[in-house]
């Protein structure tokens, strides 16, 4: 397989062509325009030094609301409403914690500055949301991601107190499910979500299920496809 190139014009490759690992194209730019035509084709950006890296894996790690897990103690943990839970009331500082946090087995973050301000502009023109959770007036732990229709696409986590992190989540799925959001993409496997009840599903059917929850019916020819 070939890597694609992306230049200024609004396009990606069909993801079938992605390599073994997800990876699909480079380059580009973090524009609003883009970001939201690569979720609505299940892409999603990673940077590797000064490169963005446009990314579609199959197996895709998935979160289907009504298969969250919640252990006992965490159970505990929500009906003691041992955190302040809030969303959106910080985006920027909840992105910048994503940022910043140190990481077991990373020496760097994939969110650099430019990240940051294209996942700002997408969060004030309505597209990118924060779940927050709070402890004596100290963010302490939460989440952010995209929004189209029944579907919220997750970027990243962190977490400064014990389970803080598991706590924003599963309150957020929770009030998701409420909100008619039927599926979460996770991208890409880790245990932590794992045991929350996320799983792999193919590929095909990500793509099948994001086109039919977003309105991107996949029947269609696909818009901003090379």
């Amino acid at each position: 397989m070939s890597l694609f190139i992306l230049d200024t014009e609004l396009l990606f490759p069909p993801v079938e062509r992605a390599e073994p690992d997800g990876l699909l194209a480079v380059g580009g730019d973090l524009s609003t325009a883009r970001l939201l035509l690569a979720y609505r084709q299940g892409i999603f950006p990673w940077y590797e030094g000064r490169h963005i890296l446009w990314w579609c894996p199959d197996p895709r790690f998935v979160l289907f609301p009504n298969e969250l897990k919640e252990s006992k103690s965490m159970r505990q943990l929500i009906r003691r409403n041992t955190f302040d839970f809030r969303v959106n009331s910080d985006f920027r500082q909840v992105i910048s914690k994503c940022k910043t946090i140190a990481r077991r087995g990373q020496e760097s973050t994939w969110i650099t500055d430019e990240v940051r301000e294209a996942y700002t502009r997408l969060h004030l023109a309505g597209h990118a949301h924060s779940a927050e959770v709070w402890q004596e007036g100290e963010l302490v732990g939460g989440l952010y991601g995209i929004r189209m229709g029944k579907v919220f696409f997750g970027e990243s986590m962190f977490s400064t107190v014990s389970n803080a992190s598991k706590y924003a989540f599963i309150r957020y799925v929770q009030q998701l499910q409420l909100e008619g959001v039927e599926l979460i993409d996770c991208q890409v496997y880790t245990e932590h979500l794992e045991s929350l009840g996320a799983r792999m599903i193919p590929r095909a059917e990500f793509i099948r299920l994001i086109g039919l929850l977003t309105g991107n019916d996949p029947s269609r020819p696909n818009a901003g496809a090379y």
